[in-house]
């Protein structure tokens, strides 16, 4: 699963000052070399947009929660409209050496209450105890079908995993069986990574496909290994793109997917189906590093709206040391480097409003935004290293680059963690200051993907699990 740590705003190095040498703030570059200040206004300019687009988010986001509070409280009322026995629940599980998870995991997707489900898991060529153990778990989980890839099929990336289920629900459950003739706008595709706990009332989120615009809902993402700062912080980054940036756009319909816990409707999966190099059919498409953040987009421009829910949720690990937390988050922000590509056509999506459009463009925009900025922090070391310019700083101006560089992080974290008493916010205001060191402390993906992107390396290391004993929580 990924969240969205490439979001403009929070946790961006934007605002920096160096090049003061009147304490007035209208004048505020004059002290840079004449060649730079339009640089520098820029990224003044996009780190005030940011914000604002933050501050935006952040209200439109507590008002998608309230109306959420409040519709819960009218379902329990008059019963709920909606009801899971409506729909087939089919759980796909991508599995590629998952010896260390994949038990956990199938368990307590069995413990899910839906009356109609089935728990798909494929197996990607697996050469460790994985398949073992699922012919293991046959006998306890009826439910359970495993779906084997092998050589040369198998591990040809996520994409081409989760297409193979795909046609396999396609052409095989819905065609005999109990479930034949099933009506795809009723069949509800949900993605479990291997390390995924979904919650066992997951299936409430069928009040979201009430509405049948609907192709797409995404779960609140915990991690449950959240013990040391890093997991810590990964917490609290999921927290902030669920609550934040996902409930602030899901009136606008256009809340995206972020992998584990995506609910997606097989109606909207089939809108999106396009043929691969080898000429095989799927909705996901191939070499795409963050598949998840593809198909919502794609799902969104072919006229579905993608929703947010806060209350069913999903638990994952988090990664307990650096190395591996780069190499992850790299891969996403290559993932957001190939997105670009998608930035015209939904630019001119005439399935959602001006407003919205303009979000999702500023959204895609987002590595060229960080990497701007970060060229500009470039620049301004450059610059006091080598003498060019001095800097007199003062209060004033100290407050403006609090606010606008560090203080919307601060916002997203208080905001997120929804403890709005005085000691709660204190508290989440201190910790958003953490925070803020965390997002700066993975900044430098951004150019990494980068690198590998104008490369042409979409190669990947599988993220290594940790012993369940270890992480339990």
């Amino acid at each position: 699963m990924r969240s969205d740590p490439l979001e403009p705003g929070p946790g961006v190095p934007g605002l920096v000052d160096p090049g003061l040498t009147d304490p007035g703030i209208p004048d505020l570059y004059s002290g840079l070399p004449w060649w730079s200040v339009p640089f520098y206004w820029l990224a003044l300019l996009v780190v005030v947009c940011s914000a604002i687009s933050l501050v935006v988010l952040v209200v439109r986001a507590q008002i998608a929660i309230s109306r959420a509070e409040r519709g819960r409280g009218r379902h329990r009322d008059a019963g709920a409209r909606a009801s899971e026995r409506d729909y087939l629940w089919v759980f796909v599980v991508p599995a590629l050496n998952e010896e260390v998870t994949i038990a956990d995991s199938v368990g307590r997707l069995a413990l899910v209450e839906a009356t109609h489900k089935r728990i798909l898991v494929v197996n990607d060529g697996s050469d460790d105890r994985t398949g073992e153990i699922l012919d293991g778990l046959r006998a306890g989980v009826p439910e359970l079908t495993v779906l084997t890839r092998v050589a040369p099929n198998a591990r040809q990336g996520k994409s081409e995993a989760l297409n193979d289920a795909w046609r396999f629900l396609t052409h095989e459950i819905l065609r005999s069986g109990p479930y034949a003739g099933w009506d795809p706008a009723k069949v509800i595709v949900t993605i479990v990574d291997a390390d995924g706990r979904l919650d066992p009332a997951a299936a409430a989120i069928a009040s979201h496909f009430e509405d049948e615009r609907v192709g797409g809902v995404q779960a609140l993402v915990r991690i449950y290994n959240r013990r040391g700062p890093l997991t810590w912080a990964q917490d609290v980054e999921f927290g902030v793109f669920g609550h934040v940036y996902q409930m602030g756009r899901k009136e606008w319909g256009i809340s995206n997917m972020g992998g584990n816990g995506q609910f997606n409707r097989l109606a909207a999966l089939n809108d999106v189906a396009i043929e691969d190099s080898r000429g095989n059919l799927g909705p996901w498409r191939e070499g795409r590093l963050t598949e998840d953040q593809d198909i919502g987009l794609r799902i969104i421009r072919a006229g579905w709206r993608g929703s947010q829910s806060t209350t069913v949720t999903i638990h994952q690990q988090g990664l307990n040391s650096l190395r591996p937390l780069y190499r992850q988050r790299t891969r996403w922000a290559q993932g957001g480097w190939q997105s670009l590509d998608m930035a015209p056509s939904l630019a001119r999506n005439r399935h959602v409003g001006l407003i919205a459009r303009w979000d999702q463009f500023w959204y895609l925009m987002t590595p060229l935004i960080q990497a701007y900025l970060g060229l500009i922090l470039a620049l301004t070391v450059v610059l006091l290293a080598t003498g060019t310019t001095r800097v007199h700083w003062s209060w004033p101006i100290l407050l403006v680059i609090y606010a606008l560089s560090i203080l919307p992080s601060i916002v997203g974290v208080v905001f997120a963690r929804r403890r709005f008493g005085l000691i709660g916010i204190i508290v989440s205001f201190l910790a958003g200051h953490a925070y803020v060191l965390y997002t700066w402390l993975i900044y430098p993906v951004v150019f990494h993907a980068l690198f590998r992107q104008l490369g042409r390396r979409t190669s990947w290391t599988k993220t290594k699990r940790e012993a369940i004993a270890a992480t339990a929580g």
